[in-house]
């Protein structure tokens, strides 16, 4: 059934500053582009791929605020991207958050300056998949 994480969408109603915004945040320039319309970064362990759409196709009746589920992207310190993030014109969403009684997992989530909810954690699961797959 669901076999794994393939493309995260974000909108964007000034799609080039979102595209510039998120260039900066990720360090690349997307690897694959339809100008004006959407544009494509691979980032993580797993070349997992972000999108980035021109709001002018989103969905009829979207929300004009943060909505959604909130996708989390493992980071290996927390309160460092949180900050830069921050620095980055991002609002905190949800503060850094203890969760599993002390086993390690802490989340955040952050409001991109564009209204798409962007979720950061530590994950003890996903260093345990990438140790696994010999990638650490």
């Amino acid at each position: 059934m669901l076999r794994g994480f393939a493309t995260l969408n974000f909108y964007a109603a000034d799609f080039e500053a979102a595209k510039s915004w998120y260039s900066e945040l990720l360090g690349i320039q997307p690897y694959y582009e339809v100008p004006g319309a959407y544009a494509e970064f691979r980032i993580g362990d797993y070349g997992h791929e972000l999108g980035l759409i021109n709001s002018r196709f989103a969905p009829e009746g979207a929300a004009d605020g943060p909505a959604g589920s909130i996708m989390y992207w493992h980071v290996d310190d927390l309160q460092a991207t949180f900050d830069r993030l921050l620095g980055l014109g991002a609002k905190e969403y949800q503060p850094i958050t203890e969760r599993g009684e002390g086993k390690g997992f802490v989340t955040a989530s952050m409001i991109d300056p564009f209204g798409n909810i962007l979720g950061i954690m530590r994950n003890p699961h996903y260093l345990e998949v990438l140790t696994k797959d010999r990638r650490v």
